[in-house]
């Protein structure tokens, strides 16, 4: 059984710069890929970045393109997404998912049908 252990987030100014940590406790290897994504109050949930088995396998949103980064430790088992220049429209509450099963590197991380485990809420505040 996977499970996911998410750290990180709370309450920042904005400007500021925060980075949310995902772990990833029970899976066999690190053929994994896991996504962010985040729900603001009164909006859909939506996919920030994704990184696949491979490193090389990353897809940020359009609106996070340039103001965040998502890398993964094969050591620690965790994926990490650093968010600069945080803006008060970024609050909201943030997950991690893991999609268990190497694919094709056609399949493209964004597709939010491939993430089947989910961490817990991480709730994200910009004060203006």
């Amino acid at each position: 059984q996977v499970q996911l252990v998410e750290s990180g987030g709370g309450l920042v100014q904005a400007g500021e710069s925060l980075r949310l940590s995902c772990a990833v406790v029970g899976h066999t290897n690190n053929d994994y890929a896991v996504g962010w994504f985040r729900q603001a109050p009164g909006k859909e949930r939506e996919f920030l970045a994704g990184i696949g088995w491979s490193a090389d396998i990353q897809k940020y949103s359009d609106d996070m393109k340039g103001g965040c980064t998502i890398r993964r430790d094969n050591v620690k088992n965790t994926v990490s997404l650093q968010m600069n220049s945080l803006k008060p429209d970024d609050t909201a509450d943030y997950y991690c998912a893991v999609d268990p099963i190497r694919r094709p590197v056609t399949v493209a991380v964004d597709s939010s049908w491939r993430y089947v485990y989910w961490g817990q809420v991480i709730q994200v505040t910009v004060a203006s």
